[in-house]
């Protein structure tokens, strides 16, 4: 039957069949409607009628930076890339000293910190694998988060390196001011080629 002639027929057959046929149709559209908004338009669903839970977005910027310290962290040392024993979270992940700071304050922010991730703690740093305990030490930052200090030298990540062990491609950049080194055991910068 054509749309004109079902039209037809339930218009020529009376109001309480018009409205009988009416709310059975109105009925799936307000169900799939509701399913839908439920749904977020996420396009997904764990089973049928279930709405998919809500996920808030992330970044992608903020999904491979790396998180910080914690209760306490560890700071350690391990072989990374041509640069020998260089110190790195408890994950793994390569920290790096700023020669813009001074004083064992951090001279980045704002964007910079964005890029440098400060290492920050809720307790006292914990020394690993042959970093030295008497090297550690905190320093406050601006926001009034705690950051990690080592031999002096506030500590950072740098978020293009990500959760990758080993990956040091923060090393000797010049970005924000100053340049950026992967720190010795020694509380030392290191150079590709030397310390």
């Amino acid at each position: 039957m054509s749309s004109t002639n079902r039209w037809n027929t339930l218009h020529s057959s009376g109001p309480a069949r018009w409205r009988s046929r009416g709310l059975r149709a109105a009925v799936p559209l307000a169900a799939l409607a509701a399913a839908a908004a439920a749904c977020g338009g996420s396009g997904g669903s764990s089973g049928p009628g279930a709405a998919a839970p809500h996920r808030p977005a992330v970044p992608m910027a903020a999904s491979s930076a790396p998180n910080t310290s914690g209760a306490g962290g560890t700071i350690a040392t391990a072989k990374v890339a041509n640069l020998g024993q260089v110190l790195v979270d408890g994950q793994g992940r390569t920290l790096y000293l700023f020669e813009k700071d001074t004083g064992g304050k951090s001279s980045c922010s704002g964007a910079c910190a964005a890029v440098w991730p400060p290492v920050t703690t809720t307790g006292k740093p914990h020394a690993g694998s042959q970093a030295k305990a008497a090297m550690l030490g905190t320093t406050s930052r601006s926001d009034g988060k705690t950051q990690v200090t080592y031999g002096g030298h506030p500590l950072y990540y740098y978020a293009p390196d990500g959760a990758a062990k080993g990956s040091a491609k923060g090393e000797g950049l010049n970005q924000f001011g100053a340049e950026w080194y992967v720190v010795s055991s020694a509380g030392k910068k290191v150079e590709k080629g030397g310390s």
